[in-house]
Parts: C-alpha cells; sequence; structure tokens
C-alpha cells in the first residue's frame, strides 16, 4: 500500500508573464528545503525520489510539476507532516520568512565542478539570454491570444442574462454549503489546476478529484460568467468558514477553472476545452451556463464573428506553444553543459541526507 499523491501546478506560463502560486501552495509549511543550483543538476530527480521514498512509507504527498518541463516537478509536499521541498531558482524564487527555522538551503551546486562550466560560460550566457527572449516573445503570444479570447467573450456577456446567472450561482452556493456554518478559520489555497506547456495544454482535474463524491461540471461559452460564479462560490464558502481549494486558469490566472470543498466532497469545475471532461459517476451533474443565462440563438447569430476571434485565439494559443517548445529545446542544451560537469554522486548523497532529515523530523 503506498501513498495518496495529488498533482498541480503552482506556477504557470501565462498571458500576463510567468505567474506564481508558491507562497500559497506553501503556506503553512512547518519545514521547508529550498533547493539551490543550476539546471540539470538533479533538482526535479532529487524530489521525485524523496516523493517515492514517503509515498512507499504510505504517506500522503502533492507535486508540484513544472509547466515548462512535463518531466519535471518544482516540489513536493509531505501533506500529513507539513514538510515541503521546492525548487528555488526563477522563476520560482521563494522569499524564506524563517530562515534556519523553517526555511533551509541545500546547494546542489557543490556538486559542480566549475573549472569545466567555465570553458563553456559564452554559449551557457547566450543560450539564457535566447532563454529569456524566447519566452518574453512566447507571453506576448498568449497576451495576444487572450486578447482574441476577450472578444470572443464580449460576445456572450452582451448576451447575458445576468439575473439568471446570479440564481444558478446561488441555487449552486445552497447546494454546496446548505445551511453550515463552520466555526472556524478557513484554509484558502491558491493554485492552477493546469498550465500551457511544451506539450500542449495539460491538467491534473482527474487526479484532483478522483477521491471527490460529488462533481459539478460546468459547460458554457468563454464569457458565460463560468470564473465569475466560482469567484462567489469561493466567497461564500470562506465566509461559511470552509477550506477551498481554489484553481486559477493557467492561461488567465484572474480567471479561476475549479474549487473544491473537500470537506463537502464537493468539486465545481469549468469543463469546457483545453480541460473538457464528461460525467463518468452516479453523482457527476452537468451545470449548462448557456442554456441557462445566454439567450438563445447567440451562436447561431454571431457565428461568423465567433468563428473569426476563435480562429485567431487558437492561432495565437498554438504559437505561444510552439514558443514553450523552443524554451525546452534550449532548456535541455543548457542542462547538457551542467549535465556534464555534476558529479551526481554527491548528489545522491545529498538526497539521502535530506531523506535522513526529514525521517528525524517526522520521528522527533
Amino acid at each position: 500500500m503506498t501513498g495518496r499523491i495529488r498533482n498541480y501546478y503552482a506556477g504557470g506560463n501565462t498571458a500576463k508573464g510567468f505567474y506564481s502560486l508558491f507562497d500559497s501552495a506553501l503556506k503553512g509549511l512547518e519545514k521547508l528545503y529550498i533547493l539551490k543550483g543550476g539546471p540539470g543538476t538533479g533538482k526535479s530527480t532529487l524530489m521525485k525520489s524523496v516523493g517515492e521514498t514517503f509515498t512507499d512509507q504510505n504517506m500522503n504527498i502533492e507535486y508540484l510539476h513544472c509547466a515548462s518541463d512535463n518531466g519535471s516537478i518544482d516540489g513536493v509536499i509531505l501533506t500529513d507532516y507539513k514538510i515541503g521541498i521546492v525548487d528555488g531558482t526563477a522563476p520560482h524564487v521563494i522569499e524564506p520568512k524563517a530562515p534556519g527555522v523553517i526555511e533551509e538551503y541545500i546547494n546542489l551546486g557543490v556538486a559542480w565542478d566549475s573549472e569545466k562550466l567555465s570553458l563553456h560560460k559564452e554559449d551557457i550566457l547566450a543560450l539564457n539570454k535566447k532563454i529569456s527572449d524566447t519566452y518574453e516573445t512566447a507571453y506576448d503570444t498568449f497576451a495576444a491570444s487572450l486578447r482574441a479570447h476577450d472578444e470572443i467573450e464580449d460576445v456572450y456577456i452582451s448576451n447575458m442574462d445576468f439575473t439568471k446567472a446570479n440564481e444558478l450561482t446561488e441555487e449552486l452556493t445552497g447546494r454546496i454549503f446548505g445551511q453550515k456554518q463552520l466555526e472556524k478559520e478557513p484554509t484558502i489555497r491558491h493554485r492552477f489546476l493546469g498550465a500551457a506547456t511544451p506539450n500542449g495544454a495539460e491538467d491534473f482535474i482527474q487526479n484532483l478529484t478522483e477521491d471527490i463524491d460529488k462533481r459539478f461540471f460546468i459547460k458554457g461559452r468563454a464569457g458565460s460568467g463560468k470564473s465569475t460564479m466560482l469567484k462567489k462560490i469561493a466567497a461564500a464558502g470562506e465566509s461559511k468558514g470552509f477550506d477551498v481549494e481554489v484553481y486559477h486558469c493557467g492561461f488567465d490566472p484572474n480567471s479561476l477553472d475549479m474549487l473544491i470543498i473537500r470537506e463537502q466532497s464537493i468539486a465545481i469545475f469549468d469543463s469546457t476545452a483545453p480541460h473538457e471532461y464528461f460525467p463518468d459517476r452516479d453523482k457527476d451533474e452537468i451545470v449548462d451556463m448557456y442554456g441557462r443565462c445566454i439567450k438563445p440563438g447567440t451562436d447561431e447569430t454571431y457565428a461568423k464573428e465567433i468563428e473569426r476571434t476563435t480562429k485567431a485565439y487558437k492561432n495565437k494559443m498554438k504559437e505561444a506553444i510552439s514558443y514553450l517548445s523552443e524554451v525546452k529545446s534550449l532548456r535541455d542544451e543548457l542542462e547538457s553543459y551542467y549535465i556534464g560537469a555534476v558529479d551526481f554522486s554527491i548528489v545522491n548523497e545529498i538526497r539521502d541526507d535530506l531523506i535522513d532529515k526529514i525521517q528525524k523530523w517526522i520521528a522527533r
């Protein structure tokens, strides 16, 4: 028997640039190990190894995945013991709250041969510059895609019945929380359920909701009020003392894609592309925002305008993903210089020492 694993993102490549929710994801930890070291020094591999060690001991963990590399993670949290390990290098630099007390730095740079690296100084500097420039191009392209997406939203917003949208929100809020009021300070966690990655859009909805009893699948168009409804339900849950997991949109972090209220075993999420799912459990239920809140015939009336803006949005998204893929290739090239200069036996010693520290912390 192994522990439960949950997967999500704490940072994303978005239309607003790189957007970090690490502060929220790591909030409340009693011990946090911050890994330092260049690309290719084994940070992700080390964290995965630690995660596997403790899930094999039947401990529950969370993996914070990397939006820029589908095969890497940015962090791992042992949730039962409030212990975390995180990659503390750019772009997700972690500011310690109590250095030496809560946070402890681990420098993997001690495992590399600086003389070997210095032989490739100019190549490394050039690659770093190209990576930075390509990221900026990707973010600019995501922003252009968001502008096209906003045009699609304008069509539906102008044809929305806001009274019906508010009625639906109140109805769902009542079904989710009932008349319950919990007399405690709620914990609100902000995360990403998915991300734009070098391999395209990825999400962890199924993993995050696998043990949830009741799931609401919100269907609708861009601008049909899905995110606004989720924000209102989240606020209601917080006011009633419920812990709420708030999952932001990996494309537009100002929008929400999902809420999970584990105390009620309920999830409600935007179930449209690129994270479109359909009910496959007895208690799953569709919430049709278009049918309930949008003027009938809107799709047909504005078909040409919707087709034009949707095409522009999808084309820009595809272009932006291609830049992320280019960044991944450049990062792989950069990592090759570090991999060739790292003594991984030292990294393994650091990993074993870290596992020992965590085991002692747990047993104290």
